[in-house]
């Protein structure tokens, strides 16, 4: 869990074969390491949540690209032309007053690479996976964020066949910001549910 790793803490496990894995491929030649960078610079930056944001702050400032969203996410994401692997069936769920909702993966780590990129290391760990669906508000709580109690919590599981996109609230005193400054307040944590808009996403690697 998030909470439960500092940053000068050892490389999960995982995180340290994937890396063993990388220079072993890169030693016997059969993966370039600049291929392998552009492949993560794709992914992290191009492929990821600055394209989300952009997805968010559309449906901050357009209330017809906001419906088109919420009813059909996969078509209303393509109209930017983030599609490909990983986001062929998306469904975006919205926060408002009343409704905080975040994302899980609990059978593995499936997640919507077109607009978020790569998971980060929390989503895939087996702490989150299986703590947030027994006690979300706690949780959410080690992320920073505080909720109502009359507030309800939805946590969707996202699957091979499905995945999910929150639309986070969008932060108070923001009514004269155009849509390219408001996606700058959009990160990655408040597309999965973890974080409100606004907020720095948990460092990678925690």
């Amino acid at each position: 869990m998030a909470s439960n790793h500092k940053h000068g803490d050892p490389l999960p496990e995982t995180v340290l074969r994937v890396k063993s894995l990388e220079s072993l491929l890169i030693e016997k030649g059969l993966v370039e390491a600049e291929a392998l960078d552009a492949l993560i610079d794709r992914y992290e930056n191009k492929v990821g949540p600055k394209n989300g944001a952009k997805v968010v702050a559309r449906a901050w400032v357009d209330e017809e690209y906001r419906q088109r969203l919420l009813t059909d996410a996969t078509a209303a994401v393509a109209e930017f032309g983030f599609t490909g692997a990983q986001g062929e069936e998306l469904v975006a769920v919205e926060n408002t007053d009343k409704i905080h909702n975040v994302v899980v993966c609990t059978l593995c780590s499936c997640y919507p690479w077109p607009v978020l990129g790569l998971p980060p290391v929390w989503y895939k760990s087996a702490p989150y996976r299986a703590r947030v669906v027994r006690e979300p508000r706690k949780v959410l709580e080690e992320f920073g964020t505080l909720l109502p109690d009359d507030m309800e919590v939805r946590v969707w599981d996202s699957t091979a066949e499905t995945r999910y996109l929150v639309i986070p609230k969008r932060p108070k005193g923001t009514d004269g910001m155009d849509e390219e400054a408001l996606a700058q307040l959009v990160n990655r944590d408040s597309m999965i549910g973890t974080r409100e808009a606004g907020k720095l996403p948990v460092a990678e690697g925690t």
